[in-house]
C-alpha cells in the first residue's frame, strides 16, 4: 500500500509539472472574446479530457512500456531527464513563452473551435511532462488500490487546474508579471530536484543497486 510520503511526492510532482498558475495567462489568451459561460465550458471540458488522458497512462502506461521492451528503470531515467528539461525551461522562462506561442497558433488555425481538446487538454495540460510524470509515478503504485489512489491524486490536481482556470483573470491580475515569474521559477527548482530523484531511482532500478 502507498505510504503518505509516496502520496505527497505524487501530489507535488503532478502539481509542479502541471503548473496551474502558469496555465492561467495562456488560458486567457486562448479564450479571448469568450463569455464567462463559454470559458467555464472550455475549462471544464479541457480539464476532463486531460484527466482521462492521464488516467489512461496511469492505468496502462507501464503495460505499454512492457510491450515495447522498455524497463521502468529506463523510463524513469528518460522521464527524469525530460522533467529536468521542463524545469530548466521554467527557471529560465522558456516554457511560458512556448505555451503562449502554442495558444497563438491555435487561435490562428482553428479559430477557437475545439480549443478544449487542442491545445488546452493536449498538450498544455496533459503534455509530455505530465504524461511522463504519470507513468513514472504509476511504477511506484503497482497494486490496484495504489493505482486508484494515484488516479485520485490526478483527479484532485485536475480539480485544482479547473478552479485555477475559472479564476484565471483574477489570479493573473493578482500575481502580475513579477509574481508569476517568481512562482514559475520556484516550481521549476522543485521540479528539478524531483526529476533528479527520478533519475537516481531509475539508475538503482536498472542496475539493481
Amino acid at each position: 500500500m502507498a505510504s503518505p510520503d509516496m502520496l505527497v511526492n505524487a501530489l507535488t510532482t503532478m502539481l509542479v509539472t502541471l503548473d496551474p498558475p502558469g496555465l492561467a495567462p495562456v488560458f486567457l489568451g486562448l479564450t479571448v472574446g469568450m463569455t464567462g459561460i463559454q470559458r467555464r465550458h472550455v475549462a471544464f471540458r479541457g480539464s476532463l479530457i486531460a484527466f482521462g488522458i492521464l488516467a489512461l497512462f496511469a492505468l496502462f502506461g507501464s503495460n505499454v512500456l512492457g510491450l515495447l521492451g522498455i524497463s521502468i528503470g529506463a523510463f524513469r531515467i528518460a522521464g527524469g531527464l525530460l522533467l529536468f528539461w521542463i524545469s530548466f525551461e521554467m527557471v529560465f522562462e522558456k516554457r511560458q513563452e512556448r505555451k503562449e506561442k502554442t495558444s497563438q497558433a491555435a487561435i490562428t488555425i482553428d479559430h477557437l473551435h475545439n480549443i478544449a481538446v487542442f491545445p488546452l487538454a493536449l498538450p498544455l495540460i496533459a503534455g509530455p511532462g505530465a504524461i511522463s510524470a504519470t507513468v513514472l509515478l504509476a511504477g511506484a503504485f503497482p497494486g490496484p488500490f495504489d493505482r486508484a489512489l494515484l488516479i485520485g491524486v490526478i483527479a484532485l490536481i485536475m480539480m485544482l487546474v479547473y478552479v485555477t482556470l475559472l479564476v484565471a483573470e483574477r489570479l493573473d491580475r493578482f500575481l502580475g508579471v513579477t509574481g508569476r515569474a517568481i512562482l514559475t521559477r520556484l516550481l521549476g527548482v522543485i521540479l528539478a530536484a524531483l526529476s533528479v530523484q527520478f533519475v537516481l531511482d531509475g539508475v538503482r532500478s536498472a542496475f539493481n543497486l
